[in-house]
């Protein structure tokens, strides 16, 4: 008996030794756990990581901690993590797998992950979703075979290079769902048919990851996709019949490839698709009926293809469809006249095909209806009275077609369109007073139409107007003169109408406005000499009824050709005694006698005052050059020197009326005007004799050059690279005028250097204002209306000239401040005219095929072609935008290894953190939205893909409406729920 006792307690005692040890095995994993995490804490740092409380008991209950989830055993086991967007910055640190065993799902999208993939995680045999997306991840992807239950791969939106990790993939039999959209840094590559291994998977996202070669026919064997996304990868050859065959198919997108043929009628057979995408290819052929009539079809597009026929009847019965976006095609017939009468119409966007007949009337019908572009095609007919009702309208373009009658008042009055667009048609009425409610409005054009009545005073009351075009039409009455009130605008164009009474004084309030064009009217009385304040912007005011003196500051801009055809006007002195295309104005009789000739004699006596003091300074001048000019080869006074530099040895070609002698430039390039450098030459500040200061770019001229020129050859001719470059930038600046865009005066072309007289910027270039420390701090008004300026001459070279012109070297140091900030544009040195289109489409990529610009602005596809396009300015824009926004350099260690500040604001953005990427100096700052809608506006510019850039006219716009009083919150939203797509 005491022994069977003996016996019962050592197996009790047996049984409590292993509870025991079971027990502090598990307080040992769990304290393994809760290290981890402290160590987590660490090294991917953030203050969110606060949320992470290791202090607050003995035993830490870390189950209970944001973002971290455990089994529902009760056991503590560490089952996800989830730290999407928490703007983490570090390095994942290593034994994760060990230290929790039981980890199923990692999140750590939109952080800032250093040092590549995390290695570590290659161990977590047991890991079913990991997310590292828009985290910043480069270098190359490991094999990724060893994570065998890995289901969910979510790698988008990083910096990975080398192989794309296909062959591992292809093991992984698990996975369901596969994203690599937008890692452009890939080896090219090609998917192989071993993918069809991947029998479970549903979600397979490809796009720009540099996939090359044709849609894969066996991509129709992986019957449980759902989703296929194959955008952006240069695929050639034909859209395969057989991916009609993917039953389950929700999405499927191939944009921004080069597929040709024809849509295949199988995609008809995707009875459950909802969102199709062929836009940007060479796909031609009719749109198949069968696509058009799928039951769940919600959005379709695509835009910018060869497509021909009409746009199937049968789509106005969809009871699903929100987005039909099909322009720059060549599509015939008329709009099926039930689009949108029974689904929660969104977007009609079919402009730039040859389309017939009325607009729809029924596509605002359920009141969703945000936007409606049909501009250029053939259509007929009136504006639908409902339209004047569509309340959500954010744009309303109808142009260049043959649409007739009256305009609905509420058309003028839609109160959160951003543009009304009637231009090119043949509509009659008036511009209606209601226009005073178009809060929102920032563009109304109704140009080569028939809209008469008057001007409405009203129309003042509509703020946020920047452009305002109503040419050729045939408005009669005053010009209104609360125009003067529009403070944001800034073009005003109402040539060829019938407006009458004279010029208001207030317009010179306008002081953003680019382009006035009263030309052509029956305007009368003086020209208002306080105008001259918007010089040197654009000022026409030919064939009018005015007379009167034209104002000095005109005649000396030679701006003559701007008042012609004015039979009453005269001008007080004449710059060219051989110019007589206008008299000289006469004296009164009554005011002749003594004071007349007391005015002459005090006038000459001026003048010889003003000439004695010109001859003293000269002689100074001189004098300063005989004793300092010769370290640097330009005094006057040396006969070896004076043949070079002479007036008399230079080729002077002027492009504006020069208000100085020719002699003081070169008179003046001695030692101490010089105030700046470069590789090419030297700049120097120059004071004339008048008072005013000009900048000189002095281009010394290589020596197989100059022994070209002595050779027979002047100017600046040869192939030699400073020659091209100067030759470039006197043919561009010399040809344009707008105020946002330096002045170049004239040229010197001499023999051993050119000479180039530019308008002086006393504030210097905008990387100094912004960088280079040592004075003022730039406050966001500043900045944004810097940025507008720069955005406004942009603008100006791609859209409003014969021929566009790319700058190709848009950067903050070639952005130039003057007195009052206004920004000019500068070096035009390695400028491209694109003087023909790259298709009839109107593309306009024809380029020079050298590499031009500045490391950190370039723009992404330099990587893989050499093409100047506009979007190429965009994109070096979107940089100096976000240079603007964040005070920060293109490239800084801040930003991670191979990470520039493109890189970084986009993850900023991305996670809703763009808080943080603003200037901590204006921390303080009021505008704080609106910096960081500047930043959003800079993240578009600056997208990979050149075609889903914005042009720098819709650049203008968004940055016009992200002002104070121009907030609109969804006028540039993007309405495609993948990726933002262009709206015309």
């Amino acid at each position: 008996m005491v022994a069977t006792a003996l016996c019962s307690l050592s197996c009790l005692l047996a049984v409590a030794v292993l509870l025991a040890a079971r027990e502090n095995n598990g307080a040992a994993a769990l304290d393994a756990q809760a290290a981890y995490l402290s160590r987590l804490k660490q090294d991917f740092a953030g203050p969110a990581m606060a949320r992470w409380d290791f202090s607050s008991s003995p035993v830490v209950d870390y189950c209970r901690f944001q973002g971290v989830a455990c089994d529902d055993k009760g056991d503590g086991n560490i089952t996800g993590i989830d730290l999407t967007s928490w703007r983490l910055t570090g390095r994942i640190p290593p034994g994760i797998c060990a230290a929790l065993p039981a980890l199923l799902d990692l999140q750590l999208g939109f952080n800032d992950i250093r040092g590549g993939f995390p290695a570590a995680l290659l161990n977590c045999s047991s890991l079913e979703t990991l997310n590292l997306s828009y985290s910043g991840v480069s270098s190359a992807v490991p094999d990724l075979s060893p994570m065998l239950a890995l289901r969910a791969l979510d790698m988008s939106n990083n910096l990975f290079t080398g192989a794309f990790p296909v062959a591992s993939l292809v093991n992984m039999t698990t996975l369901e769902v596969v994203n690599f959209n937008e890692n452009p840094g890939f080896d090219v590559w090609r998917p192989p048919e071993t993918l069809t291994r991947l029998r479970r998977l549903r979600v397979l996202i490809l796009s720009t990851t540099s996939m090359r070669g044709g849609v894969p026919a066996w991509l129709g064997n992986m019957t449980s996709l759902t989703d296929l996304e194959l955008s952006g990868n240069f695929l050639t050859g034909r859209i395969p019949p057989s991916l009609g065959r993917l039953a389950n198919l929700e999405f499927l997108e191939l944009y921004y490839n080069e597929l040709a043929g024809a849509i295949p009628d199988e995609i008809g057979n995707l009875s459950r698709l909802a969102d199709v995408d062929f836009s940007e290819n060479r796909l031609s052929g009719a749109i198949p009926d069968s696509l058009c009539a799928l039951p769940r079809l919600r959005v379709l597009q695509v835009y910018t293809n060869f497509l021909t026929g009409p746009i199937p009847a049968v789509l106005g019965n969809s009871t699903q469809l929100e987005i039909l976006s099909v322009y720059k095609n060549q599509l015939t017939g008329e709009l099926p006249a039930d689009l949108g009468r029974y689904s929660d119409f969104n977007v009609l966007e079919v402009s730039e095909n040859l389309l017939t007949g009325p607009l729809p009337p029924h596509a605002c019908a359920n009141g969703k209806l945000q936007y409606i572009l049909v501009l250029s095609n053939l259509l007929t007919g009136t504006i639908p009275a409902a339209y004047a009702d569509c309340s959500p309208l954010l744009r309303f373009r109808v142009s260049n077609n043959h649409l007739e009658g009256d305009v609905p008042p509420g058309i003028f009055a839609l109160p959160h369109a951003s543009i009304v667009d009637l231009s090119y048609n043949h509509f009659t009425g008036a511009v209606s007073s209601s226009v005073a409610g178009a809060k929102n409005l920032t563009s109304l054009f109704a140009s080569d139409n028939r809209l008469s009545g008057v001007l409405p005073p009203e129309i003042a009351e509509a703020g946020n107007l920047v452009k305002i075009d109503l040419s050729n039409n045939l408005i009669a009455g005053p010009i209104p003169a609360e125009l003067g009130k529009m403070v944001r605008l800034n073009q005003l164009s109402l040539q060829v109408n019938r407006l009458n009474g004279t010029i208001p004084k207030t317009l010179a309030d306008l002081r953003s406005l680019n382009v006035l064009n009263l030309s052509e009217n029956a305007l009368s009385g003086q020209i208002p000499e306080a105008l001259c304040a918007l010089l040197p912007n654009s000022l026409d005011f030919a064939g009018n009824n005015l007379s009167g003196p034209v104002p000095p500051a005109m005649i000396k801009d030679g701006l003559l050709e701007s008042v012609a055809r004015n039979p009453g006007l005269c001008v007080a002195f004449r710059l060219n005694p051989r110019d007589t295309t206008m008299p000289m104005c006469h004296r009164d009789a009554d005011k002749r006698g003594l004071a007349g000739s007391a005015w002459i004699v005090g006038a000459c006596a001026v003048v010889c005052v003003v000439a004695m003091l010109a001859l003293a300074r000269r002689w100074m001048m001189r004098r300063w050059a005989a004793q300092d000019g010769e370290q640097d080869g330009t005094s006057s006074s040396s006969p070896g020197s004076r043949r070079g530099h002479g007036v008399s040895s230079y080729d002077v070609t002027s492009f504006h009326k020069l208000s100085f002698d020719q002699h003081e430039i070169v008179e003046a390039l001695i030692e101490k005007n010089i105030v700046g450098h470069g590789g090419s030459g030297t700049v120097y500040k120059i004071e004339l004799s008048s008072g005013e200061l000009v900048a000189v770019k002095k281009l010394w001229v290589s020596s197989s050059k100059q022994k070209q020129q002595r050779g027979g050859h002047g100017g600046w001719g040869g192939e030699e690279d400073e020659g091209r470059e100067l030759r470039t930038e006197v043919e561009t600046l010399g040809s344009i005028r707008h105020k946002n865009i330096v002045k170049l005066y004239c040229c010197y072309s001499g023999a051993d250097s050119n000479l180039l007289v530019y308008e002086y910027m006393p504030n210097g270039n905008l990387w100094d204002a912004l960088h280079g420390g040592g004075w003022g701090f730039l406050d966001w008004p500043t900045r944004r209306r810097v940025a507008i300026g720069v955005a406004q001459g942009l603008a100006y070279l791609h859209h409003d000239l014969l021929f566009a012109i790319v700058h190709r070297d848009v950067k903050s140091s070639n952005i130039l401040l003057d007195a009052d900030f206004e920004p000019k544009v500068a070096d035009f040195g390695i400028a491209k005219v694109i003087q023909a289109t790259a298709s009839s489409r109107g593309d306009t990529t024809a380029s020079t095929t050298t590499i031009a610009g500045t490391y950190g602005y370039l723009a992404p596809e330099y990587a893989y072609s050499s093409k100047a396009t506009t979007k190429c300015d965009v994109y070096s824009f979107g940089v100096v935008l976000m240079e603007l926004a964040t005070g920060r350099k293109p490239i800084e260690p801040e930003f991670g290894e191979t990470r520039d500040i493109v890189q970084w604001v986009t993850a900023k953005v991305a996670a809703a953190a763009e808080a943080e990427a603003l200037d901590k100096g204006l921390a303080w700052s009021p505008f704080k939205e609106e910096m960081v809608q500047a930043l959003r506006v800079a993240v578009r510019c600056t997208c990979s893909i050149p075609g889903l850039r914005p042009t720098m006219a819709d650049v203008v716009q968004m940055l016009a409406e992200s002002g104070p009083a121009g907030r609109m919150g969804k006028a540039d939203k993007d309405y495609s729920s993948k990726q933002p797509k262009p709206v015309v």
